[in-house]
């Protein structure tokens, strides 16, 4: 049993849940994809290994998942909750590009400082922060620069031939 298994066992038990094949196979799933998943992203991957497994099973497993400190809770702007892993995973930000979805990891230890800083000068006790910077991803400005190109181009040569 890996040590998520056993953290997750535990939490359950002590929840008064038993330990089902169903329970076990989402928590398998969810650790094997390292994507920020919503609970049907997970229903989907989950019922094409067991199609008798339901979505509301899904949706309380990564309930129970967050509550045991393996899975966290995040969300992007765009109405849904997604999960993330949790459990010994350092702390990090999100670049959410609003154009395509893409979301990008990063962590900065500068600006943790800054955060820490005005928490200090506020005399303000921090559980947890997130912060998710909303922009345009570097392919999302690059293809709509090729797509400018292309169009100027087909404007130029269809000035050339009327000419």
């Amino acid at each position: 049993m890996t040590e998520e298994q056993e953290v997750f066992l535990a939490h359950i038990q002590k929840q008064g849940l038993k330990r089902t094949a169903q329970r076990d196979l989402i928590l398998d799933v969810f650790l094997r994809t390292e994507e920020h998943l919503s609970s049907e992203d997970l229903y989907r991957l989950v019922h094409k290994e067991d199609s008798s497994v339901g979505q509301t099973t899904v949706y309380r497993t990564l309930k129970l998942l967050a509550e045991a400190g393996l899975a966290r809770e995040v969300r992007f702007g765009d109405g849904l909750t997604h999960y993330e892993h949790h459990y010994k995973h350092q702390h990090h930000d999100h670049m959410i590009c609003s154009n395509c979805g893409k979301i990008i990891e990063f962590y900065s230890a500068e600006l943790e400082a800054i955060q820490d800083a005005m928490a200090a000068r506020h005399k303000f006790e921090v559980e947890q922060h997130l912060l998710r910077i909303i922009g345009i991803c570097a392919d999302c400005r690059r293809a709509k620069r090729n797509a400018e190109k292309s169009r100027e181009r087909i404007r130029s040569a269809s000035a050339r031939s009327t000419r």
